[in-house]
């Protein structure tokens, strides 16, 4: 039994009381307990700390994140190209039992828009020319078919792409190689056309006499009956283009090149000067003045019918007395037209360049037209003798009103 006067103890504490002892060993033992404890508090506040720390940087990425969001949406915005996205809730059978489910629809996305390409007659500047009868058109020239006097003219000598008006240099080489016209000629893959990508209603494989492409050509402005016109010129398209060149120099069409046998490529440019130069020599084949001012026609296409109707609505319309015609389009041309027809007793050739809008070009030879018919060609009213002059169809003098092509 512990006895607190045994000798042993006596002899290891002396003569220090109890009391003593026992508040020593307990100083000494919180003296060595402090550190721990400091270094546990010390690492719980660390711990809070870096809890609290996680806690802000959370906060403060989530508050940028939302920041950025709300900046970005605030840019979108302004530009006009929000995207809101809506939310509905479905009834659909799962398993044969009802669920409700919730789908997310986005807005629709507009579609970006894309400026047309400006014609090379508007590049140059040429559709702010202005002339006494106010035309859309860039370039137009009115002349006497018999005495080649010039009646109009506005930017006569500019020289333009021409689009499908190629296709009167095509019937005339076609015409001068005297093919046989009951040939049937085949579409195929070379027709395609790879230079704008246009649509045919003549899929490939369908077979048409060269009578019929040459009619579908002038009427209706099928580009690939008019390749298969030059594609089955003997020595082939090549061929074809340089017979198309060699007949332009015959004409004295020196403004004037072809590349293709359909006007798809703005390589094929000439002035309007020439270009009365050609209507005149095709108005003297009375198979081209035919086919051109046909309304309608209708062919077979593998198996089904095609209707075909002129591209040329002064045609279809039946107020004029056109003797030969063709239209023309591409972006770098613009809507192009020429014609011969009788107005007022008097045979005229017509051209008109890069018109605005697609009806602008048949509103112009109205409009010339109507000029033509309301001159008196009598003594005191006299169709203007120089060909920068021409009348404007209520004032009795002369009206300058064509200017020199700039940038020619």
């Amino acid at each position: 039994m512990f006895r607190s006067d045994s000798p042993l103890l006596f002899r290891f504490f002396g003569s220090t009381p109890l009391t003593s002892v026992a508040a020593s060993v307990l100083l000494t033992v919180s003296m060595l307990a402090a550190p721990a404890v400091d270094a546990a508090t010390q690492s719980a506040d660390t711990a809070k700390t870096s809890k609290k720390s996680v806690k802000v940087a959370k906060s403060e990425k989530k508050s940028a994140s939302t920041s950025s969001k709300s900046a970005k949406t605030k840019q979108v915005a302004s530009s006009g190209k929000a995207e809101h996205v809506t939310t509905r809730k479905v009834v659909v059978l799962k398993n044969g039992k009802r669920q409700v489910v919730t789908q997310r629809q986005a807005a629709p996305v507009r579609a970006a828009f894309i400026p047309a390409k400006p014609s090379l007659g508007e590049a140059l500047g040429l559709r702010e020319t202005e002339d006494a009868l106010a035309l859309r058109s860039s370039v137009a020239l009115v002349m006497d078919q018999n005495s080649n006097e010039v009646l109009f003219q506005k930017n006569a000598a500019a020289v333009l792409p021409i689009a499908s008006i190629t296709k009167l240099m095509t019937a005339l080489v076609v015409m001068d190689a005297r093919q046989p016209m009951d040939e049937v000629l085949t579409i195929t893959e070379e027709d395609r056309d790879n230079e704008k990508h246009s649509s045919s209603r003549l899929r490939f494989g369908a077979q048409l006499s060269r009578q019929e492409a040459l009619l579908l050509a002038l009427m209706s402005s099928e580009n690939r009956a008019a390749s298969v016109l030059g594609r089955s010129y003997p020595g082939g398209l090549p061929a074809f283009v340089q017979a198309m060149n060699r007949k332009a120099r015959e004409l004295g069409m020196n403004d004037s090149h072809f590349v293709d046998s359909n006007g798809l490529s703005s390589s094929n440019v000439s002035s309007a000067m020439d270009l009365v130069r050609m209507v005149n020599a095709a108005y003297r084949n009375p198979t081209i003045r035919e086919y051109s001012t046909q309304t309608e026609y209708e062919v077979n296409v593998l198996g089904r019918t095609q209707h075909y109707v002129s591209t040329n609505r002064l045609v279809r319309g039946g107020n004029w007395d056109i003797g030969l015609q063709k239209t023309g389009f591409i972006s770098e041309a613009g809507q192009c037209l020429v014609m011969q027809a009788k107005v007022n007793g008097r045979n005229v050739v017509m051209v008109f360049l890069d018109s605005v809008g697609k009806l602008s070009r048949f509103a112009d030879a109205n409009r010339v037209k109507d000029w033509l018919e309301h001159v008196q060609t009598g003594p005191g009213r006299p169709f203007p003798s120089s060909p920068n002059l021409t009348q404007g169809p209520g004032s009795p003098q002369a009206i300058l009103t064509a200017q020199q092509p700039r940038g020619i």
